[in-house]
């Protein structure tokens, strides 16, 4: 049976919440609507009235391709929404009074890279993404978020879908945008033959893409798909990580720099391919630690190709299961820290009491943050401000930068 309510306020996973805990997706605060209650949950059936934050969305496949929960929703509003959800984040562990800096947020069709499914049935090749709640797959013709280059791509790859995927199953797809062009990584594929390797290197070198890399094994390779970073260039390995936006990115870097001030003796934790070491090493040394072999010699490549750069030492280390040690940090002046969704508590517990002066933490997970920050405020450290960075726009996650300093250093 439906119903008239009125939406009061937005969740943590973009969804309308109504007073009574009804949650509407693609609802803003002071939106009425008839609904369709379906549990603790109602599907959107009539608006009645527009909320005064309710925005026009840009992309056609809004609401059926499961990207963007928040395209709806005013740009200030989101922001707000956003710094709200850190702020919430930080009072569930006890803390308050940090500042938080305004929000940065990366424009329209600035995501260098986007993850899709595919799928091959009897009459037609499916590229895009999971409709919300579902295995189906909404194809994309445009995309508000992603650079277009990426969209422009997506027909081209209709062979190489045609060769490796099976009628049962779907596959993935990520796609980065490099210097050198569009990298294409597809995972859970169909194993190829040496002549069905021929047929991918055909189809892809007829999708004008940069490198094909197929279930894990790099197939062709037209042009390096390198990546500026600082003064260096460093060459991507297959599925290698990458800030979502240049725009981001640089947002990020720009925090960090400032959180590490005048250090020369610098450890870079989740160091990645480098995003945060090699520009650091402009001014200081760096100690980088990563879990990624194929990212650690993208990273020592990259500082040995580039020039005035100062020294990098890089290292394969799972940081999960051997955090560096408290004494590992002596004489270092500065730490950078940017672990994956879950965070690093261990880590974080040791460099707590290492008496490191400051300590940059980057995070994607403002939750995991908190936790994490709850450690190192414990242990004698300030939080001095937090820089939010919004380059996954109009979805739920936001990221951030942070820098603590310790009393008396």
């Amino acid at each position: 049976m439906t119903q008239e309510v009125t939406i009061a306020s937005l969740g943590a996973r973009g969804d309308g919440i109504t007073d009574d805990g009804l949650y509407v997706p693609f609802t803003v605060p002071g939106d009425r609507a008839i609904v369709d209650p379906q549990g603790d949950r109602a599907r959107l059936v009539q608006l009645l009235a527009l909320g005064p934050e309710r925005a026009e969305p840009l992309c056609p496949h809004f609401t059926q391709c499961g990207g963007c929960v928040v395209q709806h929703y005013a740009d200030a509003a989101v922001a707000d929404w956003k710094t709200g959800i850190i702020t919430a984040s930080l009072a569930s562990r006890g803390i308050s009074g940090v500042e938080i800096r305004p929000m940065i947020t990366s424009p329209p069709a600035s995501r260098r890279r986007v993850a899709l499914s595919a799928r091959r049935t009897k009459k037609t090749i499916q590229i895009g993404f999971h409709a919300p709640g579902s295995d189906r797959i909404v194809p994309i013709s445009a995309c508000a978020v992603a650079r277009p280059e990426l969209v422009a791509c997506l027909p081209r790859l209709e062979e190489l879908i045609s060769i490796g995927a099976s009628r049962k199953g779907e596959i993935r797809l990520a796609l980065t945008l490099t210097e050198g062009g569009v990298d294409v990584a597809i995972s859970g594929a169909k194993e190829m033959s040496g002549p069905e390797r021929a047929l991918l290197s055909g189809a892809a070198n007829r999708a004008g893409i940069a490198r094909l890399t197929w279930n894990g094994d790099v197939a062709l390779t037209r042009s390096p798909p390198t990546v500026r970073l600082g003064r260096a260039r460093a060459t991507l390995p297959p599925g290698g990580f990458l800030q979502a936006t240049a725009e981001g990115e640089a947002a990020l870097v720009a925090a960090v720099r400032e959180a590490v001030g005048d250090a020369r003796r610098i450890v870079d934790l989740y160091a990645g391919v480098g995003t945060f070491t090699l520009p650091l090493a402009e001014q200081a040394s760096v100690r980088a630690f990563e879990g990624s072999g194929p990212a650690v010699a993208a990273l020592d490549t990259a500082w040995r190709g580039a020039e005035g750069l100062r020294e990098v030492t890089s290292e394969k280390r799972d940081l999960a299961m051997r955090p560096l040690l408290a004494r590992d940090f002596k004489d270092i002046e500065a730490v950078v820290i940017d672990p994956p969704r879950a965070g690093a508590l261990r880590q974080t517990e040791n460099l707590a009491t290492s008496g490191v002066p400051r300590i940059t933490a980057v995070s994607c997970n403002p939750a995991t943050f908190a936790r994490d920050a709850r450690v190192l405020l414990d242990a004698g450290y300030t939080l001095d401000w937090i820089q939010p960075v919004d380059q996954f726009r109009w979805s739920a996650h936001t990221e951030l930068a942070a820098q603590f300093t310790r009393l008396g250093s």
